[in-house]
């Protein structure tokens, strides 16, 4: 329990907390519209008009959310804020973009909810402007036909249908737009066109600006009306809804009533939001129009690109990354890549591996496809806006460390024990980190390519200084059995192994992670072991389970995993 504490606590505090808030919006506002003012909108609606209302006030409040975890300046100054007082706080902040799709997924729900009830709404109003038999319904759709001002029912006329309405009015088609937009934008998130067709869900995402347009004029045609406070004064609901026929005739002491419908609130719930977005994106475009200088392009074998970088005023932390955008390929899109350098060393860089389009045609324009070196001047002009802060920049805090990364995951590591070996050169004692274990998983022996060098730069550093138990690292070749690898056994008599060039001998299949977390918990009890994961989302349940369950020795394991 206390694990479990010490990883989900806050973070399920807040979601209680976000929950419990659209809990007593939802029902606040369900019960705000069965008073008098409504009662006679209820005549014609029933409770269809508080399943309406309820969850428009909810959509306001996380409309109002779902912009705040995508401002990345804000999280990364907040990150390095809160940091500063509490780690647990600033692990929340790392936790942005589920938190944003939690909101988006409650956004989708209330809408549902919303569109079905105002369906019923539009047939309702409808079947109230035929009947025929004069009933209070009837009469209430009439008033409003002389001034045009007072009317209840929004659809003024027989000789119409919702349909018509619904394309003709602010509210509906606003309503349609957003919700088309909604669409649109949840559907082309999914993961399986996220990863796949990452453009379609890039342009897509960007309806968000005609999603909040739409949002904002929604309410203005003010279609939900009800009695006025001044009105309620003359015309008690409850003693004149049977004298429905003598209202405003001579001798009736009811007059007609007269309705108004409410102000647009959402503007009000969501300008700020939009406010901060916007200065966020003009943040980031002062930032992209900043010179880039790429200094040196690297065509590994793995078919992983790296770029070295400088930008005047850059500064960065371990385990950070940036947005990159190449005009020649496009002037929109911007993709996310971990940094790989050293807050120590003169440049940054990032190493992308070929996966999509875009990819490839940053690996073409920078000559990947090309023999022989490519001329400074041909290479394509880049856009580089960040760097924006991740769970990474918790490492040096721990006193025990697990580092985990899965193939090209291994990017933010690179960054961390590239100025591990740096701290150490320079023999700063303030390195409060007194041990790490690196873990990486590999499917094939060609991802280990790019970066071996760097593990055999950092493995004869640490002996030539006596620092070989600083660092253990453990790789793993996931898609290999011992059986397919025997043919190296014979190698493993050898110094250094035959894949890697490592002292330390390749491991094949998937770590046994119970027999690994039992070992660093014996051997650091009582410390709090900082566990690091760059990698896929089964990876990342089942190093969550292990540090949330884990118990013995007293060794409390706090997981840590990148989002971007």
């Amino acid at each position: 329990m206390g694990n479990w504490a010490a990883n989900e606590g806050l973070s399920t505090f807040v979601i209680l907390v976000w929950l419990g808030i659209n809990a007593f919006l939802f029902v606040h506002f369900y019960m705000a519209f069965l008073t008098e003012r409504f009662y006679y909108t209820r005549v014609i609606l029933g409770h269809a008009l508080s399943w309406a209302r309820a969850p428009a006030a909810c959509l306001n409040f996380n409309c109002m959310l779902v912009l705040l975890p995508v401002c990345r300046n804000l999280l990364s100054f907040l990150r390095g804020s809160v940091q500063r007082c509490s780690r647990t706080a600033a692990r929340q902040l790392d936790r942005n973009l589920t938190f944003h799709k939690l909101v988006a997924y409650m956004i989708a729900f209330h809408t549902a909810i919303h569109i079905l009830a105002h369906l019923f709404n539009f047939e309702r109003f409808m079947g109230a402007q035929l009947d025929s038999n004069s009933s209070l319904e009837y009469v209430l759709s009439q008033i409003g036909n002389e001034d045009g001002k007072a009317f209840l029912n929004p659809i003024r006329t027989s000789d119409t249908n919702p349909t018509y309405v619904m394309f003709t009015t602010i509210a509906g088609l606003t309503g349609v737009v957003i919700t088309l937009a909604l669409i649109l934008m949840i559907t082309s998130s999914m993961e399986v066109i996220r990863r796949s067709y990452f453009e379609v869900f890039w342009y897509t995402h960007h309806l968000f600006v005609i999603f909040f347009i739409g949002l904002v004029l929604h309410g203005v045609g003010r279609i939900v009306r009800g009695q006025t406070e001044e009105d309620l004064k003359v015309h008690d609901p409850k003693v004149c809804e049977e004298l429905y026929e003598t209202w405003g005739k001579n001798g009736s002491f009811c007059p007609v009533p007269n309705f108004a419908g409410s102000p647009p609130m959402t503007w009000k719930w969501v300008v700020g939001p939009m406010f901060l977005y916007v200065c966020e994106r003009l943040v980031r475009f002062y930032r992209s129009q900043q010179k880039v200088v790429i200094t040196k392009v690297v065509m590994h074998p793995s078919k992983t690109l790296e770029l070295q970088m400088k930008m005047k005023g850059f500064q960065m932390e371990v385990g950070q990354y940036v947005f990159l955008q190449c005009s020649s390929i496009s002037q929109l899109e911007w993709h996310p890549f971990t940094l790989t350098s050293a807050p120590e060393e003169d440049h940054f860089s990032v190493h992308i591996r070929i996966v999509g389009d875009w990819t490839q045609g940053l690996y073409e324009a920078c000559g990947g496809d090309k023999p022989g070196t490519q001329e400074a001047w041909k290479l394509p002009k880049m856009g580089v806006d960040g760097p924006f802060g991740t769970a990474s920049e918790d490492v040096f805090r721990y006193e025990v460390v697990m580092l985990v990364g899965a193939g090209i995951g291994v990017t933010p590591f690179a960054s961390i024990l590239k100025s591990v070996w740096y701290k150490q050169v320079q023999e700063n004692s303030n390195v409060f980190t007194k041990k790490i274990y690196f873990y990486w998983l590999c499917p094939e022996t060609e991802a280990f390519e790019w970066f071996a060098d760097l593990l055999q730069s950092l493995e004869g550093q640490m002996m030539e200084k006596g620092m070989t138990d600083f660092l253990s690292y453990n790789i793993y070749l996931t898609r290999w059995k011992e059986t397919e690898a025997a043919h190296f056994r014979v190698h493993h008599e050898a110094e250094n192994d035959p894949i890697t060039g490592l002292k330390q001998k390749t491991l094949y299949g998937k770590p046994n992670w119970d027999n690994e977390f039992n070992a660093i918990g014996a051997k650091h009890p009582g410390s709090k072991v900082g566990v690091f994961l760059c990698g896929p989302t089964a990876l990342a349940k089942a190093l969550e389970k292990q540090c949330n369950t884990y118990s013995k020795s007293d060794a409390d394991f706090i997981f840590n995993k990148e989002n971007f």
